[in-house]
């Protein structure tokens, strides 16, 4: 998806966000374009593979199928925009970072300290992908940021290639090690997906597309 289609969708969601509750700030709020603009170059960095625009533009996209679930859809898709602004597959403290980005630019931007609390919130919540029964926002969030382990065999395995050049850096013996390890604890999820539409459409393909790539990693 082009650029300018992601910066219409950025601009849109911060403004109908800004609508849902009084501005923190009497003097008018600032032009969402910098901020977008940001956000694009930071998912545009050159260490990424997977967590790029295209997952980016994926999960909103799939957050659009699932926005009925949502209390907020709109914050659930700044939280789309913020969950991986800050990536560096040799960190552990991503989501974390994104967070706290998400914080500082969001309340400058014009969004109640509230909203912005609540996209913090579910930035953390992708460290787990768990949200607690009854978390609305957190369930499309996390059911559209794992909805590529439900996607057709040949995309998953574009992804799972993807994932794999971002770890490039990383050993064959020690990433075989740990990415079986990541997919395992997904598979000893009692459940992938939180939605209705979620465990309707997507539980049964992710868990087939999990288990087919624990089997190579395991051969």
């Amino acid at each position: 998806m082009p650029d300018n289609t992601l910066r219409i969708r950025w601009r849109t969601t911060l403004l109908a966000a800004r609508a849902t509750g009084p501005s923190p700030d009497p003097d008018p709020a600032p032009d969402p374009a910098p901020y977008g603009e940001n956000l694009l170059t930071r998912w545009a960095e050159p260490q990424r593979r997977y967590h790029t625009t295209a997952h980016l533009t994926a999960v909103l996209n799939h957050i659009d199928v699932l926005e009925q679930y949502a209390d907020d859809p709109d914050l659930v898709r700044l939280a789309a925009w913020f969950h991986d602004a800050v990536y560096l597959p040799d960190r552990s403290e991503n989501e974390e970072r994104s967070a706290r980005l998400a914080e500082r630019a969001l309340l400058e931007a014009g969004l109640t300290g509230e909203a912005t609390a609540e996209v913090a919130r579910l930035v953390r919540l992708t460290v787990t992908h768990a949200p607690e029964a009854g978390d609305a926002n957190g369930a499309v969030l996390c059911d559209a940021d794992l909805a590529i382990l439900a996607a057709a065999p040949q995309a998953y395995a574009a992804y799972a290639a993807s994932v794999r050049e971002e770890y490039a850096f990383v050993p064959d013996e020690a990433f075989r090690s740990g990415r079986t390890a990541v997919l395992r604890q997904l598979l000893a999820l009692p459940r992938l997906f939180h939605t209705p539409y979620g465990e309707r459409e997507w539980e049964t393909p992710g868990r087939e597309n999990l288990e087919a790539e624990l089997a190579l990693l395991t051969a």
